[in-house]
């Protein structure tokens, strides 16, 4: 369930079609760039270098920190931080790593942005994925403007938040094995999409 979301989440990221001023326009500029690369016939060639362009694009619009922080949710407070910037880095990583890698599964699918709306520095764009089969799902976008750009810093897929997601399953590990064994978890989890 959690890949189906994740495959529907990168497909919305990426493969937009249509344009609003402000907030979604910002998440255009990367989705082009990350259109663009998937096109280019010289990169597919070149997986690695294909890949790292990917990150690149993707951390452009992405707030891994803010990310990282609201999935720890409580535990963040109690983290060093020497432990925050490991655990933010280790959580940037893993995103990377499993999103770039579902980017290849793009087919086609278009993106119907619905609604745009901004409380201060906080914006939701509403959209909707729909799917060669005709499928329709709802994909927003949460972003905190920061030193004067947008920066993503959840996707709800289906009703589902991603970061409240992440939080309920790493909120488990630490209460059942401590903090050292999630991080010890997500460093495989790491290793293994790097490997890929």
């Amino acid at each position: 369930m959690l890949r189906r979301y994740i495959v529907m989440f990168m497909t919305g990221i990426f493969l937009a079609n249509n344009a609003f001023a402000g907030v979604t326009d910002d998440v255009k500029k990367t989705v082009d760039e990350v259109v663009r690369i998937v096109a280019d016939k010289n990169l597919k060639q070149h997986e690695q270098e294909r890949r790292q362009a990917l990150k690149k694009a993707i951390s452009v619009i992405f707030d891994y920190s803010e990310m990282a922080k609201r999935s720890l949710g409580k535990h963040w407070n109690q983290r060093s931080p020497a432990e925050r910037k490991q655990f933010a880095d280790l959580f940037a990583s893993l995103l990377e790593n499993s999103y770039a890698g579902k980017i290849e599964f793009y087919n086609n699918e278009k993106i119907d942005y619905l609604k745009e709306t901004v409380d201060g520095n906080y914006a939701e764009v509403k959209s909707k994925v729909i799917t060669r089969k005709r499928d329709e799902f709802s994909l927003d976008y949460r972003l905190l403007k920061e030193n004067g750009k947008w920066m993503v810093y959840d996707v709800v897929i289906e009703g589902v938040s991603l970061v409240s997601n992440y939080r309920t399953q790493f909120n488990k590990i630490i209460t059942t094995n401590g903090y050292n064994e999630l991080v010890k978890k997500l460093q495989t989890k790491t290793d293994e999409l790097k490997a890929l």
